[in-house]
């Protein structure tokens, strides 16, 4: 009986901990680019044509992903992690509402792009698909050259 008191009360401060740490997160300051818009490799013309159309689908679809997050934001920042108290913008209500927005339609877009680009990319050229990937890192990269200045 006592063991499962002790269990009981372990499993209650748990749930207590883990609901008061959601609950300090949106006090958090929020990153105006996400955390996941990087990539950790850039590849060249032979390795991704020796790469199968489903491999470069997923690469294009990263590359993409990583792009929409980034691009609009520029005027803003060009790394992830950036939060708007960085950059000096006040940390009031409107301002977080308008980020949470913009996060959420960045995400509505992202999944029908996504799923959309699934089911058209396996039917394109796997030349054009290589070209396409070259083309999104290369502007990766200077957005990277962007970030040095």
């Amino acid at each position: 009986m006592k063991v499962r008191i002790f269990l009981f009360g372990i499993c209650m401060f748990a749930l207590s901990s883990s609901k008061c740490l959601a609950q300090a997160k949106p006090n958090m300051p929020q990153s105006i680019i996400s955390t996941s818009a990087s990539i950790r490799t850039y590849n060249d013309d032979k390795t991704l044509k020796a790469l199968s159309k489903g491999e470069l689908v997923e690469l294009y679809i990263e590359r993409m992903k990583v792009i929409i997050r980034i691009l609009p934001k520029i005027g803003l920042a060009t790394k992830p992690g950036v939060t708007m108290t960085d950059l000096g913008i006040p940390d009031t209500s409107d301002n977080k509402k308008a980020l949470d927005l913009e996060k959420e339609a960045t995400n509505t877009y992202l999944d029908i792009t996504v799923d959309y680009l699934r089911k058209m990319l396996p039917f394109c050229d796997k030349g054009q698909l290589v070209h396409a990937i070259l083309f999104y890192e290369q502007t990766l990269k200077s957005l990277r050259d962007l970030e040095a200045q």
